[in-house]
């Protein structure tokens, strides 16, 4: 039986780990579409899977990793034929589902969305899980009244996954943004991805009055904890936060003022179990009006054998943009 190299997280000895190994087809989880795999990527999360840093993979050995795009190979569902480009995010992959980190993946046909037209097997795994969350985070906004005309918009953990994606969506869509970021030798880089401001989170005055001066109209937030406190504190009136990471703590002590008075809207985002329709028209959006037109820029091609190194530079936060991992 033919075999490939896949990327399997193991529990050993208390242990979470994981390492390159030879598999099969059989030894995959079950589903109707098959896909020789021609990128993944690499997020927080998989990061926190593939080293036991969070309690993420509910099964062992799984093979890792959340995102993956490639042709189809064999499908027996109606709606996808041999070469189709296609791409899987979220639901259970690389969680309770063998994932992306391997050069053949079998998942259920509902997971799986075409290409959009405009975007390469490259770009859709560039943007991968981290991108599509800053996609849906601009496009909840909207929905709740966001436009360029409110005024400016604030990304939060900037260089990251999430941030240096969604830094690119909000410029193309027309947006001031400023760009937060604790390093501060990225702020040329920043800039480069359309930022038209960017704010150290070194030396920040954060404050600690229940209201602060309003700043921002809309902000785009990876990080949580005391930053996100801090946005509640700092928005416009009827200004919206689109919150979906915790890099920066899980609590969030603010006061019930900003919502009642200011009218502050928190939306949280999540990429995982978004329903197919939503699915589909945001990723469609990111082949358009959203396009990130530096993916290439802020994209680092990896091997399946160099995934250790980059969970540790995630789990460190010094990541920048995103590690795209190639077959």
């Amino acid at each position: 039986m033919e075999t490939f190299h896949a990327f399997r997280v193991f529990e050993e000895a208390g242990k979470v780990g994981g390492r390159v190994v030879d598999a099969t087809l059989d030894e995959l989880s079950p589903g109707e579409v098959v896909i020789h795999a021609a990128y993944s990527s690499v997020n927080y999360k998989d990061a926190l899977a593939g080293t036991g840093a969070g309690k993420i993979i509910r099964r062992f050995p799984l093979v890792g990793g959340i995102d993956v795009s490639g042709t189809v190979a064999s499908s027996t569902d109606a709606r996808f034929r041999d070469g189709d480009e296609v791409l899987v995010t979220g639901y259970d992959l690389g969680v309770a589902h063998d994932g992306g980190y391997a050069q053949v993946v079998r998942v259920p046909a509902e997971w799986v969305v075409r290409v959009p037209s405009g975007l390469s097997l490259f770009d859709v795994m560039a943007i991968g899980t981290a991108g599509f969350t800053a996609a849906l985070s601009v496009a909840a906004m909207e929905l709740n009244g966001l436009t360029p005309a409110s005024g400016p918009v604030i990304v939060t953990g900037a260089t990251g996954g999430v941030g240096s994606v969604a830094v690119q969506c909000l410029a193309a869509r027309g947006y001031r943004v400023t760009a937060l970021t604790g390093k501060d030798r990225e702020h040329e880089f920043l800039r480069s991805l359309g930022a038209t401001a960017v704010l150290s989170r070194n030396g920040l005055q954060m404050g600690t009055r229940p209201l602060e001066k309003s700043l921002w109209a809309g902000a785009v937030d990876a990080v949580g904890g005391d930053t996100l406190a801090w946005l509640t504190r700092t928005m416009m009136y009827d200004g919206c936060i689109a919150n979906s990471g915790l890099t920066g703590g899980t609590d969030l002590h603010t006061t019930v003022l900003p919502f009642i008075l200011r009218g502050v809207k928190l939306l949280g985002i999540d990429s995982v179990m978004c329903p197919a329709a939503r699915r589909q028209d945001v990723w469609r959006r990111l082949a358009t009006d959203m396009r990130p037109n530096g993916l290439k820029t802020i994209a680092t091609e990896i091997g399946l054998e160099q995934l250790p190194d980059a969970f540790a530079t995630l789990l460190k936060g010094a990541a920048r943009g995103r590690f795209v991992v190639r077959f």
